[in-house]
């Protein structure tokens, strides 16, 4: 589908089918306010928003692209990886369950580490904030929030739940390169998600050699200079660029959804790396018939 010109995407968005606080037809529907010709729903370790979104982006006209964010690690470092454009989902969510069974142990740990520091929330009204969805660090934040341990979500991240800070507990490790062999095994693109400062020319050239497929250039935390030393690397080292609003549903602020004016021709880019990999997957089955 080609975009009209001067049009704009998001490809960097979560529902309630993780973190999120809107429905995924929601985050569609506010896609087609925005004006926006497609967007990408990237929920944390979980595809369950999928059908919805998609639904609603054939009866709004908006393009849906099919993602997900993993969080996976660089030696210690936590490192996110948006996947786009993934068409065997079924392949991908057996990791997905798994990693979402990671997610919900970490929880249980961090409110057993809350509760030891006096902390006093019930685990009970944690799942009652995820309502269902992947849960997260967001969801133990609203919770101390909802019962008055905290007076927002950044002084619950800054008091208690943040890198750390008392009750942090480290996620389960996913190797960046497995995150995205993943990713290519569900027939998708991957994407470094907000890297930042820590963008650098010889991070991006590592993580090209073990399969990167693009860079998120636009983003809500990146500055201008991060923005034009990012996509000069793209450039560089032949990746696609991408970008997003990372919305969880807010209506202030800068993370609002198609708020980053990310090119519709950004979108082209990348269906056009997915169709040279299907052709050059095509030659290379057809060498060895």
């Amino acid at each position: 589908m080609n975009a009209a010109p001067g049009s704009f995407v998001d490809l960097h968005t979560h529902s309630t089918a993780s973190d999120g606080a809107r429905p995924a037809a929601d985050v569609v529907r506010e896609a087609q306010r925005a004006g926006l010709a497609g967007v990408a729903l990237t929920d944390h370790d979980t595809l369950d928003g999928l059908a919805e979104a998609r639904e609603a982006g054939r009866a709004l006209g908006v393009r849906v692209i099919a993602g997900v964010e993993l969080s996976a690690v660089e030696g210690d470092v936590e490192t996110h990886v948006l996947g786009l454009h993934l068409a065997d989902t079924a392949a991908l969510e057996t990791r997905l369950a798994e990693l979402r069974t990671m997610r919900l142990s970490r929880a249980e740990r961090i409110v057993r580490r809350l509760n030891e520091l006096g902390v006093r929330i019930a685990f009970d009204d944690v799942m009652c904030q995820a309502a269902g969805g992947a849960i997260g660090r967001p969801h133990i934040a609203r919770a101390l929030v909802s019962d008055g341990w905290a007076t927002d979500l950044r002084d619950a991240f800054d008091r208690y739940l943040g890198n750390g800070r008392p009750a942090f507990v480290a996620k389960d490790r996913l190797p960046v390169k497995d995150a995205i062999a993943m990713i290519h095994a569900a027939g998708g693109l991957a994407i470094l998600a907000h890297p930042g400062q820590t963008g650098t020319r010889e991070r991006i050239e590592a993580l090209a050699a073990d399969g990167l497929d693009g860079v998120e250039v636009r983003h809500p935390g990146h500055s201008a200079e991060d923005i034009a030393r990012l996509g000069a690397l793209v450039d560089h080292f032949g990746l696609t660029p991408s970008g997003g609003s990372d919305w969880h549903g807010g209506v202030e602020g800068n993370r609002v959804i198609g708020m980053m004016n990310v090119p519709a021709a950004w979108l082209e880019r990348q269906d056009e790396r997915l169709a040279r990999q299907a052709r050059a997957t095509g030659e290379d089955q057809a060498c060895v018939a």
